[in-house]
C-alpha cells in the first residue's frame, strides 16, 4: 500500500514539473524580441484571445483565432511552411494553443511570453 502512494506521489511530481517544462520545438521571445520581427512576411502572427479581448486591443498583423477555435480553424487559416507566433493575454493560453499547434504538425511555434500584458 505505501509503494502505491509513492507511485502517486511520484506521478502528481512528474504532471507538474512537466507541466513547465518548455516544448520541443516551442520558441518562447519577449515582447521586445517581438518587436523586431514584426514585419517578417515569413511569419504568421496569431492572437489566441476572446474576440472582445482583441477588439479591445491588439497588435497591428495579428489575426484573432480564439483558442476554442484554433484547432478547427488552424488547418483552414494557417500554413504549415510558415513559422507561427502566438500571444495572449499573459501568455499561458498561447503556451497552450503552442502546444496545439505542434499537435497538429506545426514544425515551427513562437509563444510570446508575457503576451499582450507585457507588451505595453
Amino acid at each position: 500500500m505505501q509503494y502505491l502512494n509513492y507511485i502517486i506521489i511520484a506521478l502528481l511530481i512528474f504532471l507538474i514539473v512537466k507541466r513547465f517544462l518548455p516544448v520541443k520545438g516551442i520558441t518562447n521571445i519577449s515582447t521586445a524580441e517581438l518587436k523586431t520581427i514584426l514585419n517578417d512576411k515569413n511569419k504568421q502572427f496569431v492572437d489566441v484571445r476572446t474576440p472582445g479581448e482583441y477588439k479591445g486591443n491588439h497588435i497591428r498583423g495579428f489575426k484573432n483565432i480564439p483558442l476554442q477555435q484554433l484547432g478547427q480553424k488552424a488547418a483552414k487559416e494557417l500554413s504549415k511552411e510558415k513559422e507561427v507566433v502566438v500571444i495572449c493575454q499573459s501568455g499561458m493560453r498561447s503556451k497552450q494553443a503552442s502546444k496545439l499547434l505542434k499537435k497538429l504538425g506545426y514544425s515551427n511555434v513562437i509563444n510570446v511570453k508575457g503576451g499582450m500584458s507585457a507588451w505595453y
